[in-house]
């Protein structure tokens, strides 16, 4: 039983005890109706008060039993807070620490509900897909006003108790020892009848059309490709125009309906995919970490800046070291003015500022760095400058350091080959720009100790970021897919389309940027750079030639005023370039190449299943664990429409007979050895299974 039972002073008190959050299983909820009914049958007992042990009340469903018969089964979270209501005891909420989803709803049902200061409220079931399912959001409307309930509604955000403390969310904030103050309240309030219902309360809000016409409009602009926000607003709009039974058909209809939609079964995927990213099959849990009490920087750049503001956000202290005076000066300025635009804009106080700007110091020498806990390259990608580095590393760090490349696509074996420390070697591939993307692509050696892994994705989860293991190869996961993404992309201007037409079709699709504006934005050098490369190395990979004549045009993007796009100074909008078209066009008459019209749903299918198909190799291959793993690659560094759920959970939703038959009808054209489908897509696709099972 994960609810345990005691009688203090008259007071029949049910303590919820799920671990970590007090998830509200079937066996908690079997508890609390237990409990309950046993404190029902007591004469001695003049009130009941539930409260969670440890360090939540509730933090709501139990995500262990998500997608099993027990999510279901009675007693359900209604059937407990019904009970609830017709116990002719005062039922008291003792509220701390988090209060979320059906804990809150929980709560609600209650009589009575007291809170200690800090507790964070909130109901984030928007944030899965969803609305609450156990009236929130016809009680909550009832306690603490329209306004403030859809807010929370819609966004999903917690909210401090203290903030709520003037509504009749709670009858009493307790400051000091809960427990007592609780037991206390429920004690005063023993006798008192009739016992309140949030159920009963009535609603009175004038102006309610206008306010949800307004409603709907700023919630349906921020939603875009989101049902269950509007949804919440439906619900919520019931609360104050019918009965609550009626409400609560309107939010139990809209529940049932929005659990079986794609983009909530997306968000749902996100979510226990970004989880299982954190779990290495081979790396047991009580694998031993290292201590990370310091760290350093190799290169004062925009990536080294950015990484080490990583750690200062953390409260670890970094040094950054440069090769020159003048590059470290230029590096450190950078990140104050970050910072400081930080601080003008209210996201930092001055403290934090002053703290976090304290923490990064920069050097010329590397006997200044031999102590730090984890050294991070970020230099030129480029395998003899890193040769340089991690020579002059395994010679000055002290033993046990970590040492770690952000290098995007080079070898980590080759660069752990050039220290006597292969162990120690693991490559942190961060994303630009590197303070705020949430991806960290950690990139396990074939000689990377078990205990420089688990240390590393702790440290990830520390800086916040979103870890995620791959294996060694040209690109790891994120950039060897992507290659493929671009290749499609400059196959499709050789044969008829012009850059705007490709990025408005994946935007349209849901990207948060088409490829051509992202290699704007990147530096469309940085992907010459890797195709000369690649020109030498693998001759046999074909490349459209239309973003090399851009680049010896020397339109490197947004740096330079020009790529694919003309830029006008101080303003990032991308202009179509008839100078770029022209140069298309002519490009494709000079390969003998008749362009065509093509549609938009092409346009989606080649560059996405060229991602998905690349993929299924690297599933193969062991680079990647699991294809959620590549689905929270993309969804948190490439820009990958969240709606969809990533590559492979796209593929799984338009079915993988669907992908294989469109990549052989694609291979009946230009570069038909692109579409040959990766034996594991062919497997799967036959035997009717998914990526995601």
């Amino acid at each position: 039983m994960s609810a345990s039972y005691e009688v203090k002073e008259s007071v029949a008190v049910i303590t919820m005890n799920n671990p970590p959050v007090n998830g509200l299983g079937h066996a908690t909820r079997s508890g609390i109706f237990d409990g309950l009914k046993k404190a029902l049958a007591d004469s001695a007992v003049k009130a009941v008060l539930i409260t969670g042990a440890g360090k939540a009340f509730s933090g709501g469903a139990d995500i262990k039993e998500f997608n099993t018969p027990k999510t279901f089964a009675e007693p359900n979270l209604h059937s407990v807070i019904a009970a609830i209501e017709a116990a002719d005891k005062p039922v008291v909420a003792a509220v701390h620490s988090v209060a979320m989803g059906g804990g809150l709803e929980l709560a609600l049902g209650c009589h009575y509900r007291v809170a200690a200061p800090g507790a964070q409220i909130a109901l984030p079931e928007v944030k899965l897909g969803l609305l609450p399912g156990a009236g929130g959001t016809q009680r909550l409307p009832r306690v603490v006003g329209v306004e403030t309930a859809l807010n929370m509604i819609v966004t999903g955000n917690p909210t401090p108790s203290e903030k709520l403390a003037g509504t009749k969310l709670f009858d009493r904030m307790i400051e000091g020892d809960l427990m007592a103050g609780a037991i206390a309240f429920a004690g005063e309030i023993a006798e008192k009848r009739p016992l309140p219902k949030v159920r009963d309360i009535r609603i009175n809000f004038p102006n309610r059309e206008a306010f949800f016409k307004v409603a709907r409009d700023t919630v349906g602009a921020a939603a875009k490709h989101f049902p269950a926000p509007l949804k919440c607003v439906d619900c919520v709009e019931a609360a104050v125009t019918m009965t609550f039974e009626e409400g609560m058909k309107v939010e139990r209809d809209n529940f049932l309906a929005l659990v079986q939609t794609t983009e909530s079964k997306a968000l749902r995927h996100y979510f226990f995919g970004e989880r299982a990213a954190a779990k290495i099959p081979d790396v047991p849990g009580e694998t031993p970490k290292r201590p990370i009490k310091s760290a350093a920087v190799i290169g004062a750049g925009t990536m080294g800046g950015g990484i080490a503001m990583n750690f200062a956000n953390a409260g670890i202290p970094v040094m950054v070291l440069e090769v020159n005076q003048e590059a470290l000066d230029k590096g450190l300025a950078t990140v104050r003015k970050n910072y400081e635009n930080s601080l003008k804009k209210g996201r930092l106080t001055q403290e934090k500022f002053d703290q976090r700007v304290g923490l990064i110091r920069g050097t010329l020498s590397y006997d200044d760095i031999k102590n730090a806990d984890i050294v991070i390259e970020a230099v030129f990608e480029e395998m003899g400058i890193k040769e340089k580095v991690f020579r002059k590393l395994d010679e000055v760090m002290k033993p046990g350091a970590i040492l770690a490349s952000n290098t995007s696509t080079l070898d980590i074996n080759r660069i752990a080959g050039f220290t006597k420390r292969p162990q120690d070697v693991i490559g942190t591939h961060f994303f630009s720009p590197a303070n705020v993307m949430r991806l960290l692509e950690i990139v396990r050696g074939a000689k990377t100790g078990k205990d420089v892994l688990t240390t590393t994705m702790s440290l990830a989860k520390k800086i916040k970021k979103i870890g995620v293991v791959s294996g060694v190869c040209d690109g790891f996961i994120g950039n060897r897919m992507i290659e493929q993404y671009g290749r499609q992309a400059g196959f499709l201007l050789e044969e008829g389309c012009l850059p705007e037409q490709v990025d408005r079709a994946m935007e349209n699709f849901g990207f948060a940027m088409g490829p051509f504006r992202m290699g704007d934005l990147a530096g469309n050098d940085v992907g010459w750079y890797i195709r000369k490369r690649r020109y030498a190395e693998r001759p046999d990979v074909i490349y459209s030639k239309t973003a090399d004549l851009l680049c010896e045009r020397g339109r490197f993007g947004q740096k330079t005023g020009a790529g694919w796009y003309d830029y006008k100074p101080g303003d990032r909008k991308p202009y179509p370039s008839q100078l770029v078209n022209d140069m298309i066009i002519n490009h494709s008459r000079e390969i003998g190449v008749e362009r065509r019209e093509i549609s938009d749903p092409e346009i989606v299918e080649r560059l996405v299943y060229a991602l998905v198909n690349e993929a299924a190799y690297i599933l193969a291959e062991g680079i990647a664990q699991r294809a959620s793993d590549v689905d929270i690659i993309y969804l948190t560094g490439y820009g990958f429409p969240m709606h969809r759920g990533g590559p492979m959970f796209y593929a799984d939703t338009v079915g993988l007979p669907h992908v294989v038959t469109a990549m052989e009808k694609y291979a009946g054209g230009r570069h038909g050895k692109f579409w040959k489908p990766a034996p594991l897509l062919v497997k799967l696709a036959a035997e009717g299974k998914t990526f995601n099972e």
